[in-house]
């Protein structure tokens, strides 16, 4: 039988840090019967002008439309039978390609193979970086196995089960994927796996990632209520308990100076936090040390934080707009 074709889509915004990196790992996959669009976002930092220099097909869109659009785009322009998506802030590994093909061979009932990136980051990383590349590596590989969610930064699909899932909705800035594989998930198995690997370049400061999660949370209120559950994978109990806690060792440390007892349950909630998700700290502990795994903790921490304040804005949405409670419910055509 011949090879089938994989169709490789890059969405892009912004990246003139990663794109030379990210097409030099398609170029150099050991799989032979690719086609490679890169589709840009509508980019002001010159990054388009960097991948045009490689031998890929560049598509511009008209005006910013986010990954959703960029990914529908690229569907688009693409004849694949499969499609291999790969953000432009990650570089894979030169069997990638042909560890999801042969996946898709193995199993033909699967609509989608994702990957997990390594432990390693792409590039030299601030703190916060390698707390963000341990953290994204652990949660992925402790949930290695069939999953609803979906990691569209590093995997591939087969096009039937793309379209027959739907589009991503473009209207969707932050969450399309979740909304997009929980669609795929209803008809078709998807697997998380680390046959399929990368190497990832993501925030490498607090700040921004903060809002990033408290955002997320916020957005995916409307999500979790209208099906009654998390995505099946990584979103486990303890890690729900993990976050609850996080925000109640947070919340209490301004009154430590009023009373004792916030002391008291500012530390039992951290302790808490820690038990919930032991393996996770196990890990870092084992990779970087104890003093690694101090900061670890500490951003954990505020991160869990800022997903439970996300999670009370979007609560309070959800109970006075209705906009806000249908969002994932407006199913946009394809853009």
């Amino acid at each position: 039988m011949p090879e089938p074709l994989v169709s490789v889509v890059v969405p892009m915004y912004n990246d003139r840090r990663t794109i030379d990196l990210c097409l030099e790992s398609i170029l150099a996959q050991t799989y032979p019967n690719i086609e490679v669009v890169v589709v840009d976002d509508a980019s002001t930092d010159g990054c388009a002008e960097r991948a045009a220099a490689h031998p890929v097909r560049l598509v511009r869109a008209p005006e910013n439309g986010g990954p959703g659009a960029s990914r529908n785009l690229g569907v688009r322009s693409t004849s694949g039978e499969i499609v291999f998506f790969l953000d432009a802030d990650l570089t894979m590994h030169p069997d990638a390609v042909a560890q999801a093909v042969a996946l898709f061979g193995e199993h033909p009932s699967y609509g989608a193979v994702f990957g997990i990136p390594d432990k390693e980051p792409l590039f030299a990383e601030t703190l916060v970086g390698q707390y963000r590349i341990l953290q994204y590596h652990y949660w992925r590989k402790s949930a290695e196995g069939l999953v609803s969610g979906g990691f569209y930064a590093l995997g591939a699909v087969r096009r039937s089960a793309f379209l027959d899932a739907g589009w991503f909705n473009p209207a969707l800035r932050q969450t399309e994927e979740i909304d997009h594989a929980e669609r795929l998930a209803a008809r078709w198995p998807m697997l998380l796996t680390s046959r399929i690997r990368g190497r990832l370049s993501d925030e490498s400061r607090m700040r921004p990632l903060l809002r990033k999660a408290f955002v997320r949370s916020r957005l995916r209120v409307p999500f979790y209520l209208d099906r009654g559950r998390a995505m099946q994978g990584m979103e486990t109990g303890g890690r729900a308990v993990a976050s609850l806690l996080a925000g109640v060792a947070v919340a209490a440390l301004p009154l430590v100076l009023l009373t004792p007892w916030a002391a008291l349950v500012s530390t039992a909630a951290v302790a808490g936090t820690v038990l919930a998700d032991l393996g996770q700290y196990g890990f870092v502990r084992r990779e970087r040390g104890v003093p690694f795994l101090v900061f670890f903790t500490v951003a954990h921490l505020l991160v869990n934080a800022a997903v439970v304040a996300g999670l009370a804005l979007g609560l309070g949405q959800y109970a006075v707009s209705r906009r806000f409670r249908r969002m994932y419910q407006l199913r946009a055509g394809a853009v």
